[in-house]
C-alpha cells in the first residue's frame, strides 16, 4: 500500500498530497534514499524525482551522503545519497500556561527542540491576556528574527477544557470560563501563523507519543498543581465523548474526606505537608525532593503516603483502560524514580487478582513535555493536507524566493 491519493483527485490535490506524503516519509524515517521514497510513494523514479525537486527547490529537503551526519560512520564502498529534511526550513512554537509557571519551546522541521525556557508565573493573579503576553515574550525574546520569520505555527497548552474553536470552556484551577484563548493568542503573537489550543495533559500525551511512536494504549499523567490525564491509542489521542478522557485527577477518592486524586498527589499537597513537617514556610518542591533523596524522615514519610495514593490512582485507571504503558510528566514526576519500588508494592497489594501491571516511566523531558506537545501539534499540521503552503501552484515558488 502506498501513500499517494486516488486517481480521482484533482491534479492540484494529487500534487499537494504527494508533497505531504514525501515529507512525512522522510521525517518518519529520518532520511531516505530516492529509491526507497519512490517505493513508499508508489511512484516510478521519474515522478518521485519531480516531487523531490520541488521540495528541494522549496528549501525543505536536501541530499547528504550516508554517514555524513554527526556521529555516523559510512559503510564500506560507495556512499549512498540520502534525502533529509532541512531542520531550519520551518519552526514551531509551543507555550504552556500553567498555574505557577509558563514554559515555552521552539522545535524545528525535524521536531528537535532548539529553544526552551521556563519561568515562575502566578497565573491565578494575572489576566489571561497578560499570561499570554508573558509566554509570547518569553520565547520571542530568545528566538532569532530568522527563526520567527520561518515560524509556521503556535501551539498553546493549559489546564482547561478546550472547545473545538480554541476557546476555553472551563479552567477550574485557573478560574477561567468562556475565554477566547485562540483569539487572544492571535493578537499577541507577532507572526500570523496557524494556532492550536489544547489541554495541557493532552498536549503532553501528544508530545511524548510524537517522540516514542509506541503502539498500544498509553496513559499519560501530568502532575503539577493539578493532575491532568490523557490517553493515546496506537499513536492517536483518545478524547472521549467530551474531550475529557483520562482526567483521573478529578476522581473523588473514597475515605479521603471528599478529596480528589489531584488533591492527594499534586504539587501543593507535597509542599504543604513538607512545610508543616519541617517548620519552613519557604520550603519548595526541590527542597522536598532533596529531603527524599537524603532520606530525611519527614520527607520519606510524605513520599510514602504519596506513593500509596499514586498506586491507588493508577490501579483504578488500569482496570478501566488497561494501559500497557503509563507516562508521568510535570514537576512532581521527579519524585517517582525515588519511590518506584514502593509504588509497585502498593499496586501489588491493592489487587487480589494478579492482573499484569503496565510499564511506568517518566517522560524524558517531563517539565517541558506539555509545551513540546503543543509545538508538535503544529509540526503535525504542517506535515498534513492542512498545510496551505503546498496547496497553491505558486506557494513553493514564493517560499523559495524568500
Amino acid at each position: 500500500m502506498n501513500d499517494t491519493v486516488s486517481i480521482g483527485s484533482s491534479p492540484r490535490r494529487i500534487r499537494q498530497s504527494n508533497l505531504v506524503a514525501a515529507l512525512q516519509a522522510i521525517y518518519s524515517h529520518r532520511g531516505m534514499s530516492r529509491a526507497d521514497l519512490a517505493r513508499k510513494l508508489g511512484m516510478n523514479r521519474s515522478s518521485s524525482g519531480e516531487i523531490v525537486a520541488e521540495l528541494t527547490e522549496g528549501g525543505f529537503v536536501h541530499e547528504l551522503e550516508a554517514g555524513s551526519r554527526r556521529g555516523e560512520q559510512s559503510r564500506a564502498g560507495r556512499p549512498g545519497i540520502m534525502l533529509e529534511l532541512i531542520p531550519d526550513a520551518a519552526f514551531f512554537v509551543g507555550i504552556e500556561i500553567g498555574v505557577e509557571h509558563i514554559s515555552a519551546v521552539v522545535i524545528d522541521l525535524a521536531a528537535e527542540v532548539r529553544v526552551c525556557r521556563k519561568v515562575a508565573f502566578d497565573t491565578l493573579s494575572s489576566t489571561v491576556e497578560r499570561a499570554v503576553e508573558h509566554g509570547v515574550a518569553l520565547i520571542v525574546g530568545d528566538t532569532t528574527k530568522e527563526m520567527m520569520a520561518l515560524c509556521r505555527g503556535l501551539g498553546i497548552s493549559t489546564p482547561a477544557h478546550i472547545r473545538p474553536d480554541g476557546s476555553v470552556s472551563l479552567a477550574p484551577i485557573l478560574g477561567w470560563r468562556d475565554v477566547p484563548l485562540k483569539e487572544i493568542c492571535r493578537s499577541a503573537f507577532p507572526v500570523k501563523v496557524p494556532i492550536a489550543i489544547e489541554n495541557d495533559a493532552n498536549a503532553f500525551a501528544i508530545g511524548d507519543s510524537y517522540r516514542s511512536r509506541i503502539a498500544g494504549v498509553t496513559l499519560f499523567l501530568l502532575m503539577e498543581t493539578g493532575v491532568g490525564g490523557g490517553i493515546v491509542i496506537d499513536g492517536k489521542l483518545f478524547r472521549g465523548g467530551h474531550g475529557l478522557a483520562g482526567e483521573i485527577g478529578h476522581t473523588l477518592v473514597s475515605g479521603s474526606g471528599g478529596q480528589k486524586f489531584e488533591q492527594l498527589i499534586g504539587r501543593e499537597v507535597l509542599i504543604r505537608h513538607y512545610r508543616e513537617a519541617v517548620g519552613r514556610n519557604d520550603a519548595d518542591l526541590q527542597d522536598f525532593l532533596v529531603g527524599v533523596r537524603d532520606r530525611v524522615p519527614a520527607a520519606v514519610n510524605i513520599a510514602e503516603t504519596w506513593s500509596r495514593h499514586l498506586a491507588y490512582a493508577l490501579l483504578q485507571a488500569c482496570r478501566l483502560i488497561d494501559p500497557g504503558r503509563i507516562v508521568l510528566g510535570g514537576s512532581v514526576a521527579s519524585l517517582y524514580p525515588m519511590v518506584a519500588a514502593r509504588v509497585a508494592v502498593h499496586m501489588s497489594e491493592g489487587q487480589n487478582i494478579p492482573f499484569p501491571n503496565p510499564e511506568i516511566v517518566v517522560d524524558q523531558d517531563a517539565e517541558f513535555g506539555s509545551a513540546f506537545g503543543a509545538a508538535c501539534m503544529l509540526h503535525q499540521r504542517f506535515l498534513s493536507l492542512e498545510n496551505e503552503e503546498f496547496s497553491g501552484d505558486d506557494g513553493m515558488q514564493q517560499r523559495a524566493a524568500v
